[in-house]
């Protein structure tokens, strides 16, 4: 299995606001307009499930499988080629900051590994910045 982390992001918002926003998946209208309309087709979700149709790839969706409030979100990949797990660490960085990293879990056989790694690494990267950029 290979492990995949963002860049540690800083965020101007608590760790429980922060967590708070993040635990329900139906706050990622706030993140909505930020993803490239042609990049991703549509755009789901709900408060534990988001699915995203990414050409080629088709449709990708994730489950939250395990909340520990205030400092992690798990979430599983449903119906992926691989068996992929994605959480979402954040830490108190101070009384009103916190610290998030994106970490991606992947069971990805050696024959695409080379191919999916980098696009994962941004993709990762991507997720990370978009969700240091709301407004909690």
């Amino acid at each position: 299995m290979s492990q995949y982390e963002s860049s540690v992001k800083l965020i101007p918002f608590s760790q429980e606001r922060v967590y708070g926003k993040l635990e329900d998946l139906n706050n990622l209208e706030a993140v909505k307009e930020r993803i490239p309309a042609d990049k991703v087709k549509e755009f789901t979700y709900s408060r534990d499930e988001a699915t995203v149709n990414v050409p080629p790839l088709g449709n990708v969706t994730i489950r939250v499988v395990e909340r520990e409030a205030p400092k992690c979100i798990k979430f599983e990949a449903v119906g992926s080629p691989f068996p992929t797990n994605m959480w979402i660490q954040i830490i108190p960085n101070g009384e009103e900051g916190a610290k998030l990293r994106v970490v991606v879990k992947t069971e990805v056989n050696i024959m695409f590994r080379a191919m999916v790694e980098k696009p994962l690494k941004e993709g990762i990267e991507k997720i990370a910045e978009a969700l240091s950029m709301i407004q909690y």
